[in-house]
């Protein structure tokens, strides 16, 4: 999503954009509940190992954008999906709050309001259609043949399928694929 900047080059926040009942909504799902003890201190940010190398994955501005009920921004950004769940935030907070939880969460309520990046969504086909995260090609299927190693174990990409299909996944999936 492409936001407005002022003159100083920051981000313009509109009013409209404001869901102030998306706090209350995070709060109550698993893994998120202490979202509102953030006080934003940064040290999220100060100990995160992607946001050392990273400009733009800021797990204290995404809280922040939470709390003040940016939901559009924050589902529909690319940055929600670079945390690597190393947990180490988690460990550092001094109000416990949850932040690989609060990420996740966030995640799955992008991927039901329809934003996931288009390699989670290659690799979920992929997953559906093989059993594997990654489609190993022939050439390296021979190869270790050639080097006298076992065959790899086929996946139960039918009970992979139902369990998709039971939890809902599929339909996500589908829905992205037309």
């Amino acid at each position: 999503m492409v936001s407005e900047r002022s003159e100083g080059g920051e981000a313009v926040i509109k009013a409209t954009e404001m869901d102030p009942k998306f706090k209350y909504e995070i709060s109550k799902i698993p893994g998120a509940e202490k979202i509102m003890l953030c006080f934003q201190c940064g040290t999220c940010t100060a100990d995160c190992p992607i946001a050392r190398f990273s400009d733009a994955y800021r797990p204290r501005r995404i809280l922040r954008m939470v709390q003040l009920g940016l939901k559009s921004r924050v589902l529909s950004s690319d940055v929600l999906w670079l945390c690597a769940a190393c947990f180490t935030c988690v460990d550092r907070c001094p109000q416990d709050v949850e932040i690989a939880g609060v990420l996740r969460t966030l995640r799955n309520l992008a991927v039901k309001e329809g934003f996931m990046p288009a390699v989670y969504r290659e690799l979920a086909t992929s997953v559906l259609e093989t059993g594997l995260a990654y489609k190993i090609p022939a050439s390296r299927l021979r190869k270790r043949v050639e080097a006298g190693l076992p065959p790899l174990p086929k996946a139960d990409v039918k009970s992979i399928n139902k369990l998709a299909e039971v939890t809902g996944f599929s339909k996500i999936i589908q829905a992205r694929r037309t």
